[in-house]
């Protein structure tokens, strides 16, 4: 089940399942054991909506009673991108659903004062220019990393539709990265009501990076 927004640019992914993993990530008595295999979790789920349009080619194959034409992936393989660090924890769930993708990293982290994002580490593989690119990150606040994400990706050559997944977005975020680059599309799990006076998402998931890896 998905929901569009944003004339289309907002892919919703609602379905019950999602909804309901998402819940228990929120909620602050979750451990970071669960909390890892939730993000995972709910990766694949929007990676399965993120990778609905890819192409598809015939193939012929024989199964054990007879030859038949089947389909398998065709065109431009992926690249899936975390941006650093949350970003990690979103990989394996990709990858469990597209187990040949490459992926490239993109090192960022927010000044706390003035809420802008510092790039710090970038590895993207040669070709990323050919490749269909999925950016991933827990969460969209202000859209400053995804932004920058995007720009960097754009001198890096990708022309095409970039790709974004998110498990919780603020409206502030989305219409800030809509309106830096509009050849993107998002997913989300999540719309929130909006960000603090420090920036942070509302209810949100606290410090997603903190939770995934345990630090406090």
């Amino acid at each position: 089940m998905t929901t569009e927004l944003y004339d289309g640019k907002v892919i919703l992914v609602d379905h019950p399942m999602v909804q309901h993993k998402l819940s228990i990530l929120r909620c602050k008595e979750t451990s970071s054991k669960q909390f890892r295999e939730l993000v995972r979790e709910l990766a694949l789920f929007e990676g399965y909506e993120a990778t609905r349009d890819l192409p598809l080619s015939p193939v012929e194959i024989e199964t054990p009673l007879q030859k038949m034409t089947a389909y398998e992936l065709g065109g431009k393989k992926c690249v899936i991108v975390p941006i650093l660090r949350a970003g990690l924890g979103m990989v394996d769930g990709v990858l469990d659903l597209i187990p040949a993708a490459r992926v490239g990293h993109l090192g960022m982290y927010r000044n706390e004062e003035t809420h802008e994002p510092v790039p710090y580490y970038a590895k993207l593989p040669t070709d990323v220019a050919n490749r269909i690119v999925i950016v991933v990150d827990p969460m969209l606040a202000t859209g400053g990393s995804a932004i920058a994400a995007v720009q960097y990706l754009r001198k890096a050559g990708v022309t095409d539709t970039i790709k974004l997944m998110f498990m919780v977005a603020a409206p502030e975020g989305i219409e800030a990265l809509l309106a830096a680059d509009d050849n993107v599309q998002i997913y989300v799990c999540a719309v929130d009501d909006g960000l603090n006076e420090n920036a942070y998402i509302l209810p949100g998931l606290g410090d997603a990076g903190d939770r995934i890896f345990g630090i406090k």
